[in-house]
């Protein structure tokens, strides 16, 4: 760990040689908690246009999707190798042979040498994580678990419809069949504070994880958290950057050195973004988070409680 903290840089050259990069795939997914299987309506915040390139479309086979993106990063990055990123909703919502068929269909291209599997920790059955080990066996495999939040009372609010102990059991389940594991997290969700967001970090880091993204809460039209908050039924954080940039300085502070922070920051179409209005791109701002944490001298785990 070179910089302040460990980084995703670091976790992909411990399983690759070269350079990697992901390719989103929008398989045509659901997620539970929105088809009533669990709950209806999804999560509040999501609209899952905010993070889909423009190539990422279901009406496209996993093979198009993959050669699309392909030659959009070809561009700069001729002899780039991929990991096929099962990105859209939930991605283990589905019976195993239809998961095998599109997970196999992506392996199967040309310089795809892994998958990323995002999805929700109520929604990996042993039958599935059996049947991922196997494939690790020979493909780099890891799953990423939407967790957002370890306060129960956080998940009810905006309608995740699973519990903190469902991401520790998925967590585990996936850490002990071999599979790396990544968690995704938002930071400054209704009724939460300093105090909530660093018992996650704490809660996090007692986890085998092996990856964390953390998400400044996005306000997105069309949404129910933006209804609600026009309703004035709560409030959220709405950090400013620089109060951003102390929050994530402290969490660099308290997180377990062992897991690489993937990102900081999510950036979502300017057409869709009610809030945070910070002009910023992800990568400026963490080279002002790097500057702030160099100029502080704060390091990753420096307060890291094991």
């Amino acid at each position: 760990m070179a910089e302040a903290y460990r980084d995703y840089a670091d976790f992909l050259a411990e399983h690759f040689d070269g350079k990697v990069q992901k390719i989103s795939i929008n398989a045509g997914f659901s997620c539970p908690n929105r088809d009533g299987t669990v709950g209806r309506g999804g999560c509040t915040y999501c609209n899952n246009q905010t993070f889909n390139p423009d190539y990422c479309k279901p009406q496209l086979s996993v093979a198009e999707q993959i050669e699309k993106g392909k030659r959009f990063f070809n561009r700069k990055y001729p002899s780039m190798r991929y990991l096929a990123y099962f990105q859209a909703y939930t991605n283990t919502f589905a019976e195993i042979s239809r998961l095998s068929a599109l997970y196999e269909e992506a392996l199967a291209q040309p310089d795809v040498d892994g998958l990323i599997i995002g999805t929700r920790p109520d929604c990996m059955p042993d039958e599935l994580l059996d049947y991922l080990s196997r494939l690790n066996e020979s493909h780099f495999v890891m799953v990423e678990y939407g967790a957002e939040s370890s306060c129960d009372s956080t998940l009810k609010l905006i309608n995740r419809c699973h519990s903190w102990n469902d991401t520790v059991d998925a967590v585990n389940r996936t850490a002990d069949a071999g599979i790396p594991v990544g968690l995704h997290l938002i930071l400054g969700l209704p009724g939460e504070n300093d105090d909530t967001i660093m018992s996650t970090i704490d809660a996090v880091s007692q986890l085998p994880v092996d990856t964390v993204k953390l998400h400044q809460l996005q306000i997105i039209k069309g949404t129910k958290l933006a209804r609600d908050l026009e309703a004035r039924l709560y409030t959220v954080p709405g950090y400013t950057v620089d109060e951003y940039i102390d929050l994530c300085s402290r969490i660099v502070a308290r997180m377990n050195p062992a897991i690489a922070i993937e990102r900081f920051t999510s950036q979502s179409p300017a057409s869709l973004l009610i809030s945070p209005q910070w002009g910023l791109k992800n990568y400026e701002f963490t080279h002002k988070l790097n500057s702030y944490l160099k100029a502080k001298g704060i390091r990753q785990g420096d307060l890291f409680n094991r």
